[in-house]
């Protein structure tokens, strides 16, 4: 599965990726050096706090190396800026409350919600691709089924 992810996000998980395998990994080895020292290893909560964090450490690694390697960055210049995309900003009015929300369609390792961001993943943000100006989406959330009409999108 392709994961869409802005430049910004692919930079920031390939630091992330490249800071766990140099500083974290060799923190992780001095830890567990140090705790095989200090003897039986079978009764040594150090040494298998170290190994736990090291499994997770691992798990990380291999995650964030499966989501690089299957990431497409997205090219701003080739969205189709009159229907809403991933890096929208889309305001919309809820039909059933008449009360407006603005959201920003983000990947989901960006996504925030209480920074109106909100994965292209999500049931809201899914609904909303690939929609244009005026029209309106039935979403079906956990509260319900939530009827939206698109008032604005723009892209900054």
């Amino acid at each position: 599965m392709s994961r869409i992810l802005t430049k910004e996000a692919f930079d920031r998980l390939r630091e992330e990726l490249h800071e766990l395998k140099t500083v974290r990994r060799a923190k992780v080895a001095a830890a567990i050096a140090e705790a095989r020292e200090k003897g039986d290893l079978s009764e040594n909560a150090e040494y298998a706090a170290a190994r736990e964090e090291q499994r997770l450490l691992e798990a990380r690694i291999a995650e964030l190396e499966a989501m690089l390697a299957q990431s497409q960055i997205v090219d701003l210049s080739q969205i189709d800026t009159s229907k809403v995309s991933l890096l929208a900003t889309v305001r919309v009015r809820n039909l059933s409350t008449s009360q407006e929300q603005v959201f920003t369609l983000v990947p989901a390792v960006d996504a925030d919600v209480r920074a109106g961001k909100i994965s292209v993943e999500s049931p809201i943000g899914k609904a909303l691709l690939g929609r244009s100006l005026g029209e309106e989406v039935e979403v079906q959330v956990p509260a319900g089924k939530m009827r939206l009409k698109i008032l604005e999108i723009r892209y900054e």
